[in-house]
């Protein structure tokens, strides 16, 4: 007599696969591994991704689950994106496939729509209910992405109109120190209309101490706790960037006009003052609500051409005489930092062009930090940190930015990755920021440095917000914060408000206050949304783009095994393509246990290996390129 196959009751979220079938995750209590439970398509159909269903799951004798009866206990999803396809007379809605799986009967409210028509909808009772139709010619892919991951282009009325009210309010000056004589400059992309930092530095007296002013846009000012406009703003949690189109967290009228530190305006700032000695330490900081004036809006490329060529733009000569005291000050923080180890932030970025009469996108290239780039980076992150350690040091509750030190496993991972990449670490056991730092020194302008450091990123892990202190690893920190970008970012206008709140004499804080560690799961979960839905986009205009390419033979360098088969960085485009596991020769191929081999019965491939590939094909809606062997 056969046993029966275990099975029981669980609880879980759906995630829906674009093929048409998808999985049940569950997160078993007290157990760090998550069961994931195959949903064939009948059982999927009336669900949605991320619904929170219960289901009973089954384990086969191979050890797969697979989950039955589902039953809908929540629905997160608000809005879905889909389009019309007519089937005997009638209409129905085919929902974005990364979101469901089957077509839902559309009820149209008395609105005419056509075979392939694109439709924003709400699900209830079994149906599509239509809440707008896209104009002719908008963005397809760009509106799928936006109600995909539940983002937000525009604000309530009631938001926008606490704006008008916000700057009808006089706004006493009170004890804010006049920095407005204090040379400042901004430093952007030459599009950039949301300016949120500005720096400034005072030449080192007879002690050798510069002084260095990071002066940043006092958002809290303006958008008061609680109301409309701040809880607009907590719910974005950030400004999302998705290629050609930007979601601000506030609204236009107050991210780049009266928050703008743009040049020639008196704008209300909190600046960090920063005392370097000659050797980069910062002997003393001091913090305050300031007054100031930009002399100058400068772009990265004018500034580093003063730092390579020592040529002096026509913006830049009002500040002429401050600038080799802002390199000073850069390289200052540089060899302190050097010091103690991490990585810089600063690191090359895939960057689109568009058509400038179409606004279609028109190509993808490598975009390298400057000496400029450097500069700005060092300089704020200074700031962050010495903002983290003035709220440790005097017991105020408020978002902190940490990263783990890399388990045992991820080093091990990351040593054989540099090995197979042609590098030896030499880790030893623990990753120490020094010995990081001496890495990220060796694969500094290899062929391969863009996949070794997308590989070195995922090995170090993600960073996160919480209230309980902890080091920053990557940054070789003992503390940070996110400070620098309060029109930007939720964090950086909530930490700009603990602040405030001491400097204006509050004292009665909680330690490690909980409705802190709250917000900062609530941040933690939406920058992971934003930052899924920004590489979504990419995935999507980079299929777009190699389109062209299909049939081209290309250099690439492995960087993640997966089940499926082997995800490849193509050299110089930055543009990760998938290929498959059954496509390769000499096969069946498994991965390794800890997925950083793909073993077939005579040959093995391995995260790091550089392979000659052909793109044999390219899905722009579900943002793939598939890739073959070449030869």
């Amino acid at each position: 007599m056969d046993t029966p196959a275990p099975s029981r009751t669980v609880t879980g979220r759906i995630d829906v696969h674009p093929r048409g079938y998808g999985f049940l995750v569950v997160h078993p209590s007290g157990a760090d591994e998550v069961l994931s439970a195959f949903i064939p398509p009948p059982e999927l159909n009336p669900y949605l991704a991320d619904d929170i269903v219960s289901a009973t799951v089954t384990a086969s004798a191979d050890g797969r689950w697979t989950a039955s009866g589902l039953s809908l206990l929540n629905r997160p999803r608000q809005e879905v994106y889909g389009e019309v396809v007519t089937r005997k007379g009638a209409a129905h809605l085919r929902i974005d496939r990364d979101v469901a799986n089957g077509d839902w009967p559309l009820e149209a409210a008395g609105v005419e729509v056509q075979h392939e028509d694109a439709l924003v909808a709400r699900i209830a009772d079994g149906k599509a209910w239509l809440l707008r139709k896209l104009e002719p010619g908008a963005d397809r892919s760009l509106e799928r992405i936006i109600v995909r991951h539940g983002l937000r282009r525009d604000f309530d009325p009631e938001a926008l109109a606490e704006v008008q009210r916000v700057l009808s309010t006089p706004h006493a000056l009170g004890a804010r120190r006049d920095l407005r004589q204090v040379p400042t400059v901004t430093v952007d992309s030459p599009s950039t209309r949301v300016i949120d930092d500005a720096i400034s530095v005072l030449p080192a007296g007879g002690d050798g101490a510069l002084r260095l002013f990071v002066s940043i846009a006092d958002a809290a000012e303006l958008v008061p706790e609680g109301s409309a406009l701040d809880r607009a703003a907590r719910e974005r949690a950030t400004s999302v960037y998705l290629a050609g189109a930007m979601l601000p967290m506030l609204p236009e009228e107050l991210s780049t006009n009266w928050l703008s530190l743009v040049p020639g305006e008196e704008r209300l700032c909190l600046t960090v003052e920063l005392r370097i000695d000659p050797e980069g330490h910062v002997t003393a900081m001091d913090v305050y609500e300031s007054l100031i004036r930009s002399w100058a809006k400068l772009n990265y490329a004018e500034v580093a051409d003063y730092l390579d060529k020592d040529e002096v733009s026509e913006p830049m000569a009002a500040v002429r005489e401050a600038m080799p005291w802002f390199r000073a000050a850069a390289a200052r923080l540089a060899v302190a930092r050097a010091g103690r180890g991490g990585i810089e932030m600063a690191r090359e970025e895939a960057r689109f062009t568009f058509d400038e009469e179409t606004g279609e996108v028109s190509g993808i290239e490598a975009v390298r930090p400057t000496t400029a780039h450097t500069l700005v980076e060092r300089f704020m992150v200074a700031a962050n940190e010495a903002i983290a350690g003035w709220l440790i040091d005097r017991g105020v509750p408020a978002l902190l930015r940490v990263q783990d030190e890399p388990d045992p496993q991820r080093v091990a991972d990351l040593s054989a990755f540099a090995q197979h990449s042609g590098f030896a670490a030499g880790f030893g056991r623990r990753l120490t920021p020094l010995a990081l730092a001496a890495f990220d020194r060796q694969i500094a302008g290899c062929a391969a440095e863009a996949a070794l450091r997308s590989v070195l990123r995922r090995s170090l892990g993600p960073s996160r917000y919480t209230v309980v202190p902890a080091m920053h690893f990557g940054l070789a920190a003992r503390a940070y914060s996110h400070f620098t970008s309060p029109i930007r970012r939720y964090a950086d206008l909530s930490v700009h408000r603990a602040l405030k709140q001491y400097l204006r004499g509050r004292r009665d804080f909680v330690h490690e206050d909980p409705a802190v560690e709250q917000l900062a799961v609530h941040l933690n979960e939406r920058s992971r949304t934003a930052h899924r839905a920004e590489k979504d986009r990419h995935r999507v205009l980079e299929a777009r783009i190699m389109a062209a390419y299909v049939g081209r033979e290309l250099m690439g360098r492995i960087t993640r095994v997966k089940p499926f088969g082997l995800l490849v960085q193509l050299d110089g485009m930055l543009v990760e393509g998938y290929l498959p596991a059954d496509t390769l020769p000499e096969g069946p191929y498994q991965p390794d246990p800890r997925e950083t081999s793909l073993v077939g019965p005579a040959r093995t491939f391995t995260i790091g290996m550089p392979l000659k590939v052909r793109v044999a094909a390219t899905d722009e809606q579900h943002g793939r390129i598939e890739l073959a062997l070449a030869g």
